[in-house]
């Protein structure tokens, strides 16, 4: 972290994961031999999975306390301390990606903090902006603003070409998003982006990637249109039936003019 007047403060990863990884695997090693639950076959677990299951449980509620207490702790001073907070969009889904490193980014809790900082820096009326997951933090010289076309991820040392600066990749970086809390939007926003006060979409899609199909409705018919025989609807009442000479005055009416009383609504019988 650097903020305004030239200092940087380094706030490590505390990793309660991996201080708890030795008993968490031993207790995920004695519950895996005992006799758990099936839903297949609806057997029930025994008393000593569910005991065993029950201390694999309380390793990971301690974990995720500490962790939980450990993040309050940091954005609380944060918050309280300065009037503005400049985070950067991280890919945090691509940074996962990297088997070497995963265990480590999930445990230090990126989104939670991004989180935490948003509503306690709105509680104590101070304003949050955004860096552009595209902008380039590590790659621009916080001296002279020259940017390099790549810097890999285990450089870890910033050397810029134009002025010689040499600093500490994480340092530069902190630097150059300190520099932007003067161009931040009120609220939550973008840093720098004074013309377009408009946050981007997430992820960096400016447009829709994927396009829906629409669904079909579907209908009270069976497949191929074919309706149930309780479903058909009776025609004859939409007929208009005319006269017949040689049953006489018979109308389509199952009134006073009907000759059969016993015929059902709409339909027609002829006399002998």
């Amino acid at each position: 972290m650097a903020d305004s007047t030239g200092q940087v403060r380094r706030e490590p990863n505390p990793r309660h994961l991996d201080a708890a990884l030795t008993r968490l695997r031993r207790a995920s090693r004695i519950a895996s031999r005992r006799q758990g639950p099936d839903r297949k076959s609806g057997r029930k677990p025994s008393k000593r999975w569910e005991k065993a299951n029950a201390t694999r449980n309380r390793v990971h509620h301690r974990v995720a306390n500490l962790r939980q207490d450990a993040l309050h702790k940091l954005t609380t001073k944060v918050a309280a301390e300065y009037g503005t907070v400049v985070v950067e969009d991280l890919n945090v889904a691509g940074m996962l990606r990297n088997r070497r490193l995963a265990r480590h980014i999930a445990d230090a809790g990126f989104a939670e903090i991004r989180r935490q900082l948003t509503y306690k820096t709105q509680r104590n009326g101070c304003r949050i902006a955004v860096a552009d997951r595209w902008f380039p933090s590590s790659k621009t010289c916080s001296g002279c603003g020259a940017v390099k076309a790549k810097l890999p991820l285990h450089v870890r040392t910033f050397e810029c070409d134009a002025c010689g600066l040499v600093i500490d990749r994480d340092a530069n970086a902190a630097f150059n998003l300190a520099a932007l809390a003067a161009g931040a939007v009120t609220g939550t926003g973008v840093a720098g982006d004074l013309g377009n006060p408009v946050a981007p979409k997430p992820r960096g899609a400016d447009r829709k990637t994927r396009t829906t199909r629409p669904r079909r409705q579907a209908g009270t018919g069976r497949a191929g249109g074919e309706t149930l025989p309780h479903q058909r609807q009776t025609e004859t009442r939409d007929r208009t039936h005319t006269k017949d000479p040689s049953s006489g005055d018979v109308t389509d009416l199952p009134g006073r003019n009907a000759r059969n009383t016993g015929s059902h609504y709409g339909s027609e019988q002829r006399l002998g």
